[in-house]
């Protein structure tokens, strides 16, 4: 069969449950946790800020009686500067959160695609559709839902890719 005389009848289908894949698949589970506990650590660094700003300003306020208006006006910038410090450590976190949440989307996606890639070659599947909700598959029958094989051969390669992480590592500068 060449593309020139193949009908749409000889197109081979198969797709991937995209909520199977992100529960099975074990790269994901990882880098969850991961990141998980990176948003703990910047929380727990924040909540320290924030908690170290608020007993500065209850001294102020407490010993406020004691102060020359200059003293007091003086301590008062000092502390609202704090305040829009903590907000851009805050915002710092936040953003440097969502980066790394696209960097491992899109590692995720190079390595189901390239994944892909090969599997279909050696079966002859010429397209893989995504199903979830959000999808425009809204049905396809059980035998050409290739999920549990996919993540089998993913989970395998993130085994070797563990074992020699060096090699297959698409996070480094190229």
């Amino acid at each position: 069969m060449t593309g020139g005389s193949m009908t749409p009848s000889d197109l081979k289908v198969a797709y991937i449950n995209q909520d199977t894949l992100l529960k099975y698949y074990d790269f994901v589970k990882v880098k969850s946790d991961a990141l998980e506990a990176k948003m703990k650590s910047y929380q727990g660094q924040l909540a320290a800020r924030e908690s170290s700003l608020q007993q500065e300003v209850q001294q102020y306020q407490q010993g406020r009686g004691n102060l020359t208006m200059g003293q007091a006006s003086l301590i008062e910038e000092g502390l609202q500067k704090k305040g829009q410090n903590l907000q851009l450590f805050q915002q710092s976190l936040s953003q440097q959160i969502e980066e790394e949440r696209a960097t491992v989307s899109r590692e995720l996606y190079m390595k189901i695609t390239d994944y892909l890639r090969d599997y279909s070659k050696q079966r002859g599947i010429m397209v893989v559709m995504k199903y979830d909700r959000d999808s425009d598959l809204l049905f396809a029958g059980d035998s050409l839902d290739i999920s549990k094989d996919v993540i089998k051969g993913l989970n395998d390669s993130w085994k070797v890719e563990l074992q020699n992480p060096t090699k297959n590592d698409t996070t480094k500068a190229k």
